[in-house]
């Protein structure tokens, strides 16, 4: 989105009058890519649009304390994010899925789901991105399938380049050495 149209689109979701009808484009704009980030996170469709609504319900309950410093992008991806993460956290507590064990889990819910289309190579991608710790699974998702500029990432994230570097690193080394020890 251009610097001017979403300086616009701030001031009119900051102005009553058009708030509700600036939010519509707010989410008219941003629904799909912010859906596949949340369910890169979360696996699950059904989950994933879960987690979006209550990711625009925040968003629209607190879309005065926007204060600029960063893109509009940035800001929802942040809480996009966020959403993604309390909602795996208290999936993990309901499920009484130990961190240990949060990798296993996510696999069985990408084997069980429906809307998975992909071949059996995409599936041990995923497989693979699945077994990593879970800021090292976002920020490789967020470099490698979105082809984020890590200076973006690093806004969204707020962690430094250098550090999110690193992780995409080590995650790319993880993943290379899970495709060639398996089958």
């Amino acid at each position: 989105m251009l610097p001017e149209v979403e300086n616009n689109l701030i001031k009119r979701l900051n102005d009553p009058e058009t708030q509700q009808v600036a939010f519509s484009e707010l989410v008219k704009e941003f629904s799909e890519s912010l859906y596949w980030q949340i369910r890169k996170i979360v696996i699950g469709h059904d989950d994933a649009n879960d987690v979006l609504q209550n990711t625009f319900i925040k968003v629209w309950t607190s879309i005065e304390n926007f204060r600029g410093d960063s893109k509009l992008s940035t800001w929802l991806y942040r809480i996009a994010i966020n959403e993604s993460i309390t909602f795996l956290n208290k999936q993990r507590a309901q499920n009484n899925v130990s961190l240990d064990d949060a990798d296993t889990y996510l696999i069985s819910r990408l084997e069980g789901d429906e809307y998975f289309d992909g071949d059996e190579a995409q599936l041990k991608l995923q497989k693979a991105v699945l077994r990593l710790p879970e800021k090292q699974r976002i920020v490789f998702n967020m470099k490698y399938f979105d082809e984020m500029k890590y200076e973006d990432i690093s806004e969204i994230l707020e962690t430094s380049v250098g550090a999110l570097k690193a992780s995409y690193h080590h995650a790319v080394k993880k993943i290379e050495e899970f495709l060639s020890t398996k089958d």
